[in-house]
């Protein structure tokens, strides 16, 4: 896999050589639409080509001319090229992995916690309501006794 920057009619993209022959490779990125002319590059080579087919992110080019494989591979080889990822320690962010008990129970807490949420919010709505049912006549009673 070859780091590359593809320029098509939409502009620069990062693509990835996937395989490469003498006379055609597939890359990985933005593909372009079928017929187009893009041009892939890799370090100080340049590959003019055709996009022949398309799926999904994959696309296969037609190169115009021969493609120099041992350059393009000789240049990936290059040690100032290769981008290397920094080992990083294992690190477990829990103190202590929950057991399959500590878990469930934590899953109930969380369940009676939505339930208790539903019949506050429906006690309230209840209440709510009852109010407004009962603040009419209770006004009609205090303006009848003259209050």
């Amino acid at each position: 896999m070859l780091r590359a920057r593809m320029r098509a009619l939409s502009g620069w993209s990062d693509t990835c050589i996937l395989n490469v022959s003498s006379r055609g490779l597939m890359i990985n990125g933005a593909a372009p639409v079928r017929g187009d002319t893009v041009e892939v590059w890799h370090g100080e080579h340049v590959i003019v080509a055709t996009v022949m087919w398309r799926k999904g992110t994959r696309a296969g080019l037609r190169a115009d001319d021969r493609i120099p494989l041992d350059d393009l591979l000789s240049m990936s080889k290059s040690p100032s090229l290769q981008l290397t990822a920094a080992s990083w320690p294992e690190v477990d962010r829990r103190k202590a992995p929950r057991t399959h008990e500590e878990s469930r129970v934590r899953s109930r807490l969380i369940e009676f916690g939505g339930a208790a949420a539903v019949g506050a919010a429906a006690g309230v709505s209840a209440f709510l309501m009852i109010e407004q049912l009962l603040a009419r006549p209770l006004r009609q009673v205090l303006a009848a006794i003259g209050g």
